[in-house]
């Protein structure tokens, strides 16, 4: 396994479904950090296709403009997903008790997660549950700047700077073989920051949210199924 035991732990071990019981309605980054990740997916995604917001909230960062087959979202809070007016239907599920997704093979176009990658326990079995559930040449993207729910965080992420964080989960992506072979293609990052110190933009004293964003292609001889262990 990619992570140790000691890599995988919270600093509050309470049940995730009590820490988000109560819908937050609000923004977790600044409009600055929503608009560039906005962009990315104008460049990424295809129209008429199939997407699963994993992690989701009550607001959708996909463009206003493009038209999707099917947009499902995924998160802990009833309440916040009915308010995400660009899924069709919605999920909840606790990915750090119940690993497996409940989506046919080769299902969705691409699948998303914004600013959530750093509360995945076993992201091990998430993203092999991502290879399993896009299809060939589908794409897998990731996005998250500096801000957190530090107690919810897990250790691998809390003890990495920011730029290891990028090297983190490129390595989730590397770590999904089939039959020897890499489920995703090479993985591709966005780094995009301002040149204040971490802890000044933390303040907000500047700077905005630094963007970094990480993403890869289910690689198209990559057969679902037989993930090596």
């Amino acid at each position: 396994m990619l992570l140790r035991p000691e890599d995988r732990t919270k600093l509050d071990n309470t049940n995730d479904r009590l820490f988000y019981r109560d819908p937050r309605l609000v923004t977790h980054v600044d409009e600055g950090f929503i608009d560039r990740l906005t962009q990315l997916y104008q460049t990424l995604l295809q129209p008429n296709t199939k997407i699963l917001d994993l992690m989701s909230s009550w607001i959708s960062h996909l463009p206003p403009d493009l038209e999707f087959a099917e947009v499902v979202g995924h998160g802990m809070n009833a309440a916040e997903l009915e308010q995400n007016s660009r899924l069709d239907r919605y999920i909840t599920q606790n990915l750090n008790t119940d690993l497996e997704l409940p989506f046919t093979d080769q299902y969705f176009d691409a699948v998303l997660n914004t600013v959530s990658v750093q509360y995945l326990q076993y992201p091990e079995a998430i993203f092999s549950e991502i290879h399993r559930i896009l299809k060939p040449g589908g794409i897998a993207i990731f996005s998250f700047s500096n801000r957190m729910f530090y107690q919810k965080a897990i250790a691998a992420w809390r003890d990495r700077s920011e730029t290891d964080r990028v090297e983190l989960v490129c390595e989730y992506f590397n770590s999904i073989h089939v039959n020897n072979v890499p489920g995703f293609e090479k993985p591709q990052y966005v780094i995009e920051r301002s040149s204040l110190p971490g802890f000044l933009q933390m303040m907000g004293l500047g700077g905005g949210d630094p963007f970094y964003a990480v993403m890869a292609r289910r690689s198209t001889g990559a057969i679902a199924g037989d993930l090596d262990q």
